[in-house]
């Protein structure tokens, strides 16, 4: 009885309540909870989408710099592939530089336009320009003519190497685009040249020398395919005897040249209306040609300048082939022969970088020694960077004589 008079009282209680506020309608509770609950619904939605967008960009993110990485791995390995074709083209390439540089022209440091400041115009126009990253020596006009500006005038020695590459910028059917490499004794009517056996004439597919004649080249594919580019001359004179590379084909072997050469120019022939690129670039001089093994017996090591890199990098150029297979020949024949690769850089640019290039570049020689089929513990390698100069850093001939590698007898 108790119990029901307090349940009586309790809804009395709740009804005068409800009457005092107005109706009460239990429907807006389970509205309200109803709105609170897709609210939070939404939110979490709202909140899940955000983060699956966040997630999408970040996924395409991670899958660009995914593809770029492919990308450029791909690109190093095609890089290093063609490397690898190039050098095995090169592979059987006899020519060796002089012990020395005595005249070198990068071209650096040089405003376009204008003439070269290390030559002489002999005839012509000439200048600096840029061909893709190159710097270049541009012939302006056809017989056109430049030789170096030396201070010594008969500046050839008895034994000297020269190298230079040459543009071709000519349809492979035309020969209408030839360079021409004079030797003469002296300033006069002898630098132009007078159609002897003086007069190197290089096509893009042969070479002419006087009387000498010159070779064809295989380049039935070249010609098939051609595309205008550089090719590389190397020239070696000893005393009396002239050899001559282009590329990677030894063109001419002339025993008796029959002339002491003291100076040279460079000059180029061409139809305009056919040609609108002559240039030359990295022209190297270099005396001496002492035997390999004779040095190691004088001096107990050998410097080279023969071993080529490209610029700031730790890949071989193929020319340096000659030179590399001069070093297989000298192993294979003395079994006993060990050595320390050395590794030295001119004062250009960071120290701490040079020094890293030093050491990569000794790597570099080594690992290409061993491919050619030395074994790996007659070597060891080490890298000086710019620490060892041989020459003085202020010229172009003394910056290139300190890049070089050193062979130090074991």
């Amino acid at each position: 009885m108790k119990s029901y008079f307090i349940f009586i009282v309790f809804t009395a209680v709740v009804v005068l309540s409800t009457s005092s506020y107005g109706q009460f309608d239990p429907t807006k509770i389970i509205k309200k909870k109803v709105e609170k609950k897709a609210k939070k619904e939404l939110e979490k939605t709202i909140d899940k989408g955000l983060e699956g967008d966040q997630q999408n960009s970040q996924d395409k993110e991670t899958k660009k710099e995914e593809t770029q990485t492919d990308n450029t791995a791909d690109s190093v390995q095609t890089a290093n592939d063609q490397s690898q074709k190039k050098l095995k083209l090169w592979s059987k390439y006899d020519f060796v530089p002089g012990d020395k540089i005595i005249f070198e022209d990068d071209l650096k440091g040089e405003e376009s336009g204008e003439f070269p400041s290390r030559w002489d115009l002999i005839s012509g126009s000439a200048q600096n320009a840029s061909l893709g990253e190159d710097n270049v020596i541009q012939f302006v006009h056809t017989n056109t003519l430049v030789t170096p500006f030396m201070k010594k005038k008969d500046f050839l020695p008895d034994v000297f190497t020269l190298e230079l590459d040459v543009f071709f910028d000519e349809p492979a059917t035309r020969r209408t685009q030839q360079y021409q490499i004079r030797f003469f004794e002296g300033r006069g009517a002898t630098e132009r040249g007078n159609r002897d056996n003086r007069v190197i004439d290089v096509f893009w597919d042969r070479i002419n020398m006087g009387n000498f004649g010159g070779k064809i080249a295989n380049y039935i594919e070249e010609k098939n395919n051609w595309k205008p580019k550089w090719k590389h001359i190397a020239i070696a004179f000893n005393k009396r005897s002239l050899k001559l590379y282009m590329d990677h084909e030894r063109m001419l072997n002339i025993p008796h040249a029959k002339f002491k050469p003291k100076m040279f120019s460079i000059g180029v022939q061409y139809d305009n209306r056919f040609i609108k690129v002559s240039a030359i670039k990295d022209i190297r001089v270099n005396e001496g040609g002492k035997k390999l093994y004779d040095r190691i017996m004088a001096d107990g090591k050998f410097v080279t300048h023969g071993i080529l890199f490209d610029v700031n990098k730790s890949t071989i150029k193929a020319e340096s082939m000659g030179t590399i297979n001069e070093i297989v020949k000298l192993m294979n024949e003395h079994t006993d022969l060990r050595f320390r690769i050395e590794g030295h850089t001119d004062s250009d640019g960071d120290e701490t970088y040079n020094q890293k290039l030093s050491e990569e570049r000794a790597a570099s020689v080594k690992s290409i020694l061993v491919d050619s089929g030395i074994d790996a513990s007659r070597f060891e390698t080490k890298g000086y960077g710019e620490s060892k100069p041989i020459d003085d850093n202020t010229t172009p001939e003394g910056k290139a004589n300190n890049r070089r590698v050193e062979f130090i007898k074991l």
